[in-house]
């Protein structure tokens, strides 16, 4: 029996050249990220009526005095916003995604996704999800077979809805691009994917385009904060 291929498999992350993301170098090597879509209502005639007409004088108006109603501090109060936190896990609605979140970082060079396939990965050099600077980068596996978090990441499109869940609390974000780089176009847009610099936002990858032995691809989702 042979057994699904993830991406990511012992080397997940790979370029040529280096790029300081956060005050770690990450190996760029001439690779590519491996990280493992009420009828039948009638309306009435109008029928006539005939017109009364009142002659009586008119009742004098009656005399109203305003008031003013506060609400409640219970009606008024508001959940208050989650900070920045370490994630724990991440949900994608139209996947039926669920998955735990490990903390992952660059090991000589090389970013690893966790071990299992259905857990991800985030990257706790890069920012934290919910921060106003900076890129959370969640990586997951893809498995050709099935059983990847990250299965069916470019279905995903913008408008589409990502939770994360930190210690101190949920983060709503929105879709706002899919793409999928191939190998060498990944290593040129590196900097921009990973960027430190740019508003608080969610960056999702994973592996694509399986060719039977490798992943020629990777798909690149981007999300910004929405609650």
């Amino acid at each position: 029996m042979t057994k699904g291929r993830h991406c990511g498999r012992p080397a997940p992350l790979r370029w040529g050249g280096s790029i300081a993301l956060a005050g770690t170098a990450l190996a760029l090597a001439g690779g590519y990220l491996q990280l493992g879509d009420r009828a039948g209502a009638t309306t009435p005639e109008p029928t006539s009526s005939p017109v009364m007409y009142d002659e009586s004088p008119p009742p004098a108006p009656k005399r109203v005095t305003p008031t003013t109603t506060r609400p409640s501090p219970a009606a008024t109060s508001q959940p208050p916003a989650a900070r920045p936190g370490k994630p724990v896990r991440l949900s994608i609605p139209r996947l039926q995604v669920a998955a735990g979140v490990l903390g992952i970082s660059t090991q000589q060079g090389e970013l690893i996704p966790p071990s299992n396939p259905r857990k991800v990965g985030w990257w706790n050099d890069g920012a934290f999800p919910g921060a106003r600077r900076g890129s959370a980068v969640i990586t997951g596996h893809t498995v050709h077979a099935g059983g990847g978090a990250f299965d069916n990441l470019e279905k995903l499109r913008p408008g589409d809805v990502v939770g994360v869940t930190t210690a101190k609390g949920q983060l709503g974000y929105r879709v706002t691009s899919v793409t999928t780089y191939r190998k060498q176009a990944l290593a040129k847009n590196a900097a921009r994917i990973f960027d430190q610099a740019v508003p608080g936002r969610l960056v999702l990858i994973t592996c694509e385009d399986w060719t039977g032995k490798v992943y020629l691809s990777n798909v690149v989702v981007i999300a910004q904060r929405t609650s």
